[in-house]
């Protein structure tokens, strides 16, 4: 070819600025030199076929559109061939240099602050990305408008155009990377087999790689010793009754074309056409998950913005579903089917973590930065239809109970998680909550089908906090609730506790603990005059219960509603920390001990004034509230409510040292049978209150008095 053809450009400033960026910068990630051609590729592909649509004509030069990967480890060069709509010279030389993106100073910017550069393409140079893994790149482009051209540089600061007389490549682009000496991984078939299913899946056009393959070939002898000249010939036998001739098999290498990208984008194409174990298989292959899915939303959303998505619900939740270090979601992104990222935390909110699929926009830039993704105002829109759909999906697989029990027994714990962290749903996903109860048995009841067996006069919903279905069962405080057949919500998962503190009412009905005060049972006038009579009647018992304990154990000692058979119960205040709220914390391993102080619980002793050890207290206070007796009882009393209303003993020594007088009064051994024994130290005891705890006989009493009183 005469040289005078031959025409050298400079590239415009900007651009070589660029590309000397590229080239002397260390990048990790440089697999995404494949993705970029590749879409772009896609996109001269995607211009012929919008051309066609108003001149047929425009593909007779090839019919077929594809992109095909050639790789070839003896020169160590990879072609990526288009039939796309091609080049002219003029856009040779325009695009591919000599007028500068108006992304170019922008993306330069956005490397020079820390972004990463697989973001290059966002800003329409994803061309140059070439550089990262080539010496030399040479593009051939023919369209039908002009004749075929040669483009070449090695990134010096100039590049060639020139005709080419070479094979026609019919129509489109043929660009061939010289890879450098450290890049040529980027020529195994693993590897860009690996880089085409990660990031380009679901290109709309097929996707192939030429590839090396082995085949047996059967020869003449004479014919092998003429091949053994040039390679090594692997010999097998052949069965000499079928061959009068004895032939031998060598190896034979040949290339062919395989498709990469055999699995179709499933979510473009109308859900009506699809089967279920099309969704299945999808579904497989994208999670590597070995079970089919439980449930799947297909959908659409068109107008101002476009997307469309695939979710799918999981059988199962996975072993690490809420650990803090690991993948925030499971939902691919793509724009326009190119992969972008699948950890996109905007996409969907952390309780719907277990969610996976893919979300395909046709408005997102390509190469998306996360900065920009956080204040994307497509991704919010995005995310609000992602989680109006699941909500939805959630609500369709509720009206089968058998999957939704394998549903909620998996993800339960995210929908309670939702109700605390997603104020706009709230009321969507109160409905799909489920809780065992007094009245289920071994089932559990949402809320709408409690609310339908509420009494005539029951304005509130009733629920109890506690470690598990029997311990809430058994708790003093739903006695008198489960006696006069008022049904108790039983809350067994830590994350209820946070769960009831968003979720104030459900139906207008109020949620109330009744584990705190503000508790009213609905009662006629007589029951409640009966219960005034009482409170008048024990009122000097409830202060002289609140002076021996003082305010830094009970904050209020008044006379129970809600306690038939216990004679006591220590409930909290309205709005402070439940005492199992307040173990949960306890059992908090990173937990700040200065908020323990002024979130702890505040205390009301309730007493039962229909119990034989109140109305023997209360006696004895009548009698003589001076009476030694009363505040070791009082204590002990205060002791054992602790530990059935959830709490824990401050001091349990003490508590023991209380119970150890008790059984020895019972056993009618003398308080001092011990003191011969040589005890570790003497000064424990008095450490750990010996002191302030009074002999349990009443000296002016008979033996055993006391122990009868309050049996």
């Amino acid at each position: 070819m005469a040289d005078e053809q031959v025409e050298t450009f400079a590239f415009q400033a900007e651009i070589a600025q660029l590309m000397s960026l590229i080239i002397n910068t260390f990048y990790s990630n440089k697999e995404v030199f494949l993705r970029e051609l590749i879409s772009n590729a896609s996109d001269a592909l995607d211009k012929i076929r919008y051309k066609s649509l108003t001149d047929a004509s425009a593909l007779d030069s090839e019919k077929e559109l594809k992109i095909d990967i050639i790789p070839d480890t003896e020169n160590k060069i990879l072609t990526i061939r288009d039939t796309g709509i091609g080049m002219t010279k003029a856009d040779l030389v325009n695009n591919l240099g000599t007028i500068a993106k108006s992304g170019t100073k922008a993306f330069m910017q956005a490397l020079a602050s820390g972004a990463d550069i697989s973001m290059i393409g966002q800003f329409g140079v994803g061309f140059y990305s070439a550089y990262l893994v080539a010496d030399v790149v040479t593009v051939i482009s023919k369209n039908n408008d002009d004749e075929q051209y040669k483009w070449e540089s090695s990134a010096g600061g100039s590049f060639t155009v020139q005709p080419d007389e070479g094979e026609s490549i019919g129509r489109g682009c043929k660009i061939s990377l010289k890879m450098k000496e450290d890049q040529v991984e980027y020529l195994e078939e693993k590897r860009l087999k690996e880089i085409v299913k990660k990031h380009s899946q679901f290109i709309g056009y097929p996707i192939s790689l030429q590839i090396e393959k082995e085949r047996d070939v059967d020869v003449d002898d004479d014919e092998e010793e003429e091949e053994k000249e040039g390679e090594e010939a692997k010999i097998e036998e052949v069965d000499e009754e079928k061959e009068k001739k004895e032939k031998k098999t060598v190896k034979e290498k040949y290339s062919e074309m395989e498709e990469l990208n055999k699995t179709k984008p499933i979510w473009t194409r109308n859900p009506e056409d699809i089967k279920q174990d099309e969704y299945a298989t999808f579904y497989k292959s994208l999670t590597n998950d070995w079970e089919d899915h439980l449930a799947v939303k297909h959908f659409s959303v068109e107008g101002q913005l476009e997307f469309k998505a695939l979710l799918f619900i999981p059988k199962r939740a996975p072993f690490d579903l809420f650990e803090n270090k690991k993948q925030k979601n499971n939902i691919k992104l793509y724009v326009r089917r190119v992969f972008i990222m699948d950890n996109c935390e905007e996409i969907i909110p952390d309780f719907l973590g277990f969610v996976k699929g893919v979300v395909d926009s046709e408005d997102l830039p390509l190469n998306i930065s996360r900065e920009t993704l956080q204040q994307s105002r497509i991704l919010k829109v995005i995310r609000k239809n992602i989680v109006k759909k699941v909500v939805e999906l959630m609500t369709e697989l509720a009206e089968d109970d058998a999957s939704y029990k394998t549903f909620y027994e998996q993800f339960g714990k995210n929908l309670k998680l939702g109700i605390h962290e997603d104020s706009v749903n709230r009321n969507k996903l109160a409905e799909l909550l489920r809780f065992p109860s007094s009245q289920s048995g071994d089932e559990q009841t949402s809320l709408k089908d409690y609310v339908t067996r509420m009494k005539e006069k029951q304005e509130d919903i009733y629920f109890i906090t506690a470690e598990s279905k029997e311990v809430a069962a058994k708790s003093a405080f739903v006695e008198r609730l489960t006696k006069k057949g008022y049904e108790v919500l039983y809350m067994c998962e830590p994350i209820d506790e946070y769960c009831v503190q968003q979720l104030k009412e459900y139906d207008g009905k109020k949620l109330v603990s009744v584990t705190k005060t503000g508790l009213k049972l609905p009662e006629d006038e007589a029951e409640q005059a009966a219960f005034e009579e009482k409170v008048a009647k024990f009122e000097k018992l409830c202060e002289v219960v609140k002076e021996t304990l003082g305010t830094s154990k009970v904050e209020k000692v008044e006379i129970s509603q809600r306690l038939t058979h216990s004679p006591c119960v220590i409930v909290t205040a309205e709005h402070g920390w439940s005492a199992r709220m307040e173990q949960i914390m306890k059992a908090q391993a990173l937990r700040d001990n200065s908020t323990m102080g002024y979130m702890a619980a505040k205390k009301h002793l309730e007493l039962n004034p229909d119990h034989s050890i109140i109305k023997a207290i209360n006696e004895k206070v009548q009698a003589d509230e001076n009476d030694r007796s009363i505040k070791d009882l009082v204590l002990l009393m205060y002791e054992t409510a602790l530990l059935t209303s959830g709490f824990s003993l401050e001091e349990p020594t003490t508590h023991a040292a209380r119970i150890h007088k008790m059984i020895k009064l019972g056993l009618s051994i003398d308080d001092d049978a011990d003191d011969e024994l040589d005890a570790p130290s003497a000064g424990a005891a008095a450490a750990a209150g010996d002191d302030d705890i009074p002999d349990l006989e009443d000296p002016q009493a008979d033996d055993g008095n006391d122990m009868e009183e309050v049996d």
